[in-house]
């Protein structure tokens, strides 16, 4: 299994493969509007209008796990971003990233790269980064804001 074979839904519901993103640099995140790292989407706008065109996407996936920090729905979820933080990058619909109905793609990728403490996701705002080639080269606590992860995005993607 790789990443290409998950299948995930987006914010309007429709399933979206993620063989879509193939030869696509990736960082999956999962967010929460009312989050103190919910500023993050700023950065992580940034990085997209700078490396979208270069071969980034940025996959949102909102959770309302940690604290119940994303309580809206898809729509409210979606709304607020864009409208506070003037997101562009794709946005999908709720999930749950821990336990039992923890989204397959998550189970998948905290397989592939443990966190310093376990598998488990520690809080909103985990990043995973993904190469071309659809491997997980990195995992992100939720601390790190998404610039300190501009460099090694710049050598996924072989740009300066």
């Amino acid at each position: 299994m790789n990443i290409y074979d998950f299948k995930v839904k987006n914010n309007k519901g429709e399933e979206v493969s993620l063989s879509e993103y193939k030869g696509k640099v990736l960082l999956i995140v999962n967010t929460a509007t009312g989050c103190g790292f919910t500023p993050q989407y700023k950065g992580l706008e940034e990085l997209y209008k700078k490396y979208k065109d270069k071969g980034l996407e940025i996959l949102d996936f909102p959770c309302n796990q940690f604290g119940h920090q994303a309580p809206g729905s898809d729509q409210e979820i979606d709304s607020f971003c864009t409208l506070n933080y003037h997101t562009t990058f794709p946005r999908f619909k709720k999930i749950d990233v821990n336990g039992e109905n923890a989204a397959p793609l998550y189970a998948w990728l905290k397989k592939e790269k443990g966190g310093i403490f376990g598998n488990a996701i520690k809080w909103n705002f985990t990043k995973f980064l993904v190469d071309r080639d659809g491997r997980v080269v990195e995992r992100y606590s939720p601390t790190t804001p998404p610039s300190k992860i501009e460099n090694k995005i710049q050598d996924l993607l072989k740009v300066s």
